[in-house]
């Protein structure tokens, strides 16, 4: 029996070392021209079976236009990459934000992946902003927190407008909406450099901070150096030793140690805690609530994310403080938030509200079993696609029961399409938002719901999610068969009821304001303060 179980270890790993050299032997060849004109018509192919506004912005006639174009243009071999770059520049004309095309990566042996844990690569905690054709360090942590707000005046030998003005042609927004290229490119800026150049372990930046130019060269490195193994070493021996000196707990201490981190675990999942990979000691909070001032008056609910945790806690609780503390006027500010769950804006917005609403249209889709058509596509795990299968009679089910038609067309109804009741302790003070080019998907839904129903003043930029609605909710991955490109295409359209006669376009600020890079220099933050002296001048 022990040399059956080891004969097929022994298989198992030689298949997944053989299919991990023939993937990237596959991505990184040149491919056949007859190969990518294939997965051109594929992948056209699916967005036709399954995107249910495929047509919205650009016509059929100008879309089979482009896609024969683009055919015609490729008349000789190239790799992956090269052709996820064409292809991008295409189907960016869907003019779907959430539609997007990802280049294959070269996969790692088990040894590969198992060496890179080890290491750290202090690039990936940096975040960045673009302003003023400026491309700057916004946050950081340990010692490149003294960089925050250096200009970066070069990546490699090549100038972050250069590569910005490149990444930008490849990004698909919501329809016409131009605030969310420009907003996105700056924030996921080496997310788009990694799709460009491929995965890398070091990278030289020239900054511009405090009236110096330097060179500043990030590299993968261990997370341990030798210091420090002989250093922990020390320190389990350490504990070791307490351990077996000190008494061991009652009870009644293990019970409250058992209850203290429990507590702790309710508390991350409330505020919807995001760890950060070998940094416990950041705290990054997607929800949080905070007070204007030395009264309670003026509260700001910052949102980063619509994801992570338990988040009715946070809004049963933030909400019944407001009312205990008499809260006249709050201030939501989405900027830089992509979104998230339907069910929590939809629950957030109950909270805002004092009349019963629908807080979303039922939504368009072209199959009437788009649940399984996403746990079903071809880019997902096997293990993925067997559970599917064993759950099929069960997802299918729910499919049926949440999919119905109207006058020819399929509509599936998501939770908050359902009529509701807002909550007894809503707000009725007055609501501000703050919304920028990155308050995107969901974020955007829950500002048409605001400003459709006249509940809010917003303040800032147009947002980059269209106001009419996103095809969003469910995806399909579809990795087509000879690049191994992958195309993200969205199932449903997710829109509210609340319309704009000017179709493409995001919720636009009531007051336009947009922040300069001078700002962030003089930490100030203009829109914030805008509403802030409103509120003082109409006390």
């Amino acid at each position: 029996m022990k040399k059956i179980v080891l004969t097929f270890s022994i298989l198992l790993v030689l298949v997944s070392c053989g299919s991990i050299e023939k993937h990237n032997l596959q991505i990184t060849k040149l491919h056949p021209v007859e190969d990518i004109h294939d997965d051109i018509d594929k992948v056209y192919k699916q967005l036709q079976r399954h995107h249910p506004r495929l047509y919205q912005y650009t016509s059929k006639e100008t879309l089979d236009f482009k896609f024969d174009s683009l055919k015609k243009a490729i008349n000789e071999p190239m790799d992956s990459r090269t052709f996820y770059k064409q292809l991008a520049m295409i189907t960016k004309y869907v003019g779907q934000g959430h539609m997007s095309m990802s280049p294959p990566s070269l996969k790692l042996t088990k040894e590969e992946r198992n060496k890179r844990l080890e290491t750290r690569f202090d690039i990936s905690y940096i975040n960045l902003e673009y302003l003023n054709d400026k491309l700057f360090i916004t946050d950081a942590v340990g010692k490149d927190s003294v960089l925050i707000n250096a200009e970066i005046l070069k990546i490699e030998n090549e100038t972050p407008q250069d590569l910005i003005a490149t990444y930008k042609r490849l990004i698909a927004s919501d329809g016409y909406n131009t605030t969310f290229h420009n907003r996105v490119a700056g924030n996921r800026f080496f997310g788009y450099y990694v799709n460009d150049k491929g995965r890398f372990d070091s990278i030289s930046m020239t900054l511009r901070h405090a009236d110096s130019t330097f060179i500043k060269r990030y590299k993968r490195r261990p997370l341990r150096d030798s210091l420090q193994v002989k250093r922990d070493s020390i320190k389990r021996d350490s504990i070791k030793l307490l351990n077996k000196t000190k008494p061991k707990l009652t009870k009644a201490e293990k019970k409250a140690k058992k209850l203290e981190g429990k507590a702790k675990r309710k508390y991350n999942s409330k505020y919807g805690f995001v760890p950060t990979p070998h940094m416990p000691e950041v705290k990054n909070y997607n929800r949080n609530l905070n007070f204007v001032g030395k009264d309670s008056t003026v509260a700001i609910i910052k949102i980063k994310g619509f994801q992570e945790g338990d988040y009715e806690d946070f809004y049963d609780d933030t909400f019944t403080i407001l009312d205990s503390l008499k809260t006249e006027t709050l201030i939501i500010d989405l900027r830089n938030n992509f979104g998230g769950r339907l069910n929590e804006i939809d629950y957030f917005y109950s909270y805002l509200t004092d009349e019963n609403y629908t807080f979303l249209n039922k939504s368009e889709v072209n199959g009437r079993f788009p649940i399984l058509k996403s746990l079903m596509s071809n880019s997902n795990p096997l293990i993925t696609k067997v559970l599917a299968g064993i759950l099929s009679p069960g997802l299918a089910t729910a499919d049926l029961l949440s999919v119905s038609k109207k006058d020819g067309q399929l509509y599936r109804r998501f939770k908050p399409a359902k009529e509701r009741k807002s909550k007894p302790l809503n707000f009725k003070g007055k609501i501000y938002v703050l919304i920028n080019g990155n308050s995107f998907s969901a974020s955007s839904v829950l500002s048409t719901q605001l400003k459709g129903s006249k509940r809010a003043i917003f303040v800032g930029e147009e947002t980059g999610g269209a106001y009419n609605g996103t095809v969003a909710g469910l995806f399909k991955i579809y990795e087509l068969p000879n690049t191994k490109v992958k195309a993200r295409i969205g199932l449903a359209h997710i829109d509210s009821k609340y319309k704009t006669d000017t179709d493409g376009y995001g919720v636009k600020p009531d007051v336009e304001i947009i922040p300069t890079y001078q700002d962030r220099l003089d930490n100030i933050d203009p829109e914030l303060e805008w509403i802030l002296k409103d509120i003082e001048t109409k006390k």
